[in-house]
């Protein structure tokens, strides 16, 4: 397993994080959850929003014994109505502070080592928002905050008002977006960059093609079909999409979603494989035309 310093906060993760949405409701998953640690990850990445926060007790139960070897993610911001029928946005000063209790009850930890922001609008009262996580801060409820944010408007914000140590966001072939602007702006602010979504919703390995962003299927068709061409015996789909935005300096970790121990090995065995060459670059990257963001600019 490769680490990297995540932005300018004294961690050291591991460039594989386990995506614990992923994960059912089931004792099986403290296995998978243990063998990734065996692995070498050690930044586990879930959301009070996930399964109502049955996923924030799964991953707290599991961990537990682990604590000190572990760091532990968690994101706030979507409320869920009383009537279970959806969610909405929330990024108020009291409710982040009321929410960040229960999400250290179910986690069963005394602090969080990353706090994200699930979210975010150039609407919202940014400055109320960052108020609540420095007071967490001061707090020592939390050691460090981020948000999770595809958008350039909302991720310059904070980049200007606040202490974020990192931004997730979705990038993958088949989302080149981030390349434009916001990932050159992350690595040029000393920002971490926690990548989502790298496989596209499974497009670029094993699943039928279908529409995706502002792709047609017949682009989705063409980049999975880039991704076979240049995976063999040594390197599958899947790693190949990780090694591809793993090759971007920006980027410090690929959070993976993981069901099953298999995929839990194949995506750490990313690293034992060939890195990509400029060739096997050249013909990802012109398998289809980058996309760029139209909205929140």
């Amino acid at each position: 397993m490769e680490y990297v310093q995540l932005g300018k906060s004294d961690m050291r993760i591991s460039r594989i994080a386990f995506g614990c949405m992923s994960l059912d409701n089931d004792d099986a998953n403290e296995l998978i959850l243990h063998r990734a640690l065996d692995l070498g990850i050690n930044f586990f990445d879930t959301a009070d929003l996930y399964a109502k926060g049955m996923n924030e007790q799964l991953v707290g139960k599991a961990l537990k014994r682990y604590r000190d070897k572990v760091y532990i993610a968690t994101k706030v911001g979507n409320q869920w109505r009383a009537d279970g029928s959806g969610w909405d946005w929330n990024p108020r000063k009291e409710y982040i502070l009321a929410e960040v209790e229960k999400s250290l009850q179910r986690l069963q930890i005394d602090y969080i080592d990353l706090y994200q922001l699930h979210g975010g609008t150039i609407d919202d009262n940014i400055d109320e928002t960052i108020e609540a996580f420095e007071l967490l801060k001061q707090q020592g409820k939390i050691r460090y905050y981020g948000i999770s944010s595809i958008r350039p408007n909302v991720i310059r914000e904070y980049i200007k008002r606040s202490n974020i140590v990192s931004v997730m966001m979705q990038y993958s072939l088949l989302d080149r977006r981030p390349e434009e602007t916001c990932l050159p702006l992350l690595q040029e602010n000393n920002i971490g960059v926690l990548v989502r979504g790298a496989v596209a919703q499974g497009l670029l390995v094993n699943k039928s093609p279908k529409e995706y962003l502002n792709y047609s299927l017949q682009e989705v068709e063409k980049a999975a079909a880039a991704v076979q061409e240049i995976s063999n015996t040594q390197r599958n789909a899947a790693q190949t999409a990780l090694r591809f935005v793993l090759h971007n300096s920006a980027v410090t970790t690929a959070v993976t979603g993981i069901r099953t121990i298999q995929q839990l090995e194949e995506a750490v065995a990313t690293f034992k494989t060939p890195m990509l060459t400029e060739k096997d670059l050249s013909v990802l990257q012109h398998a289809v035309i980058a996309n760029k963001y139209e909205q929140h600019r």
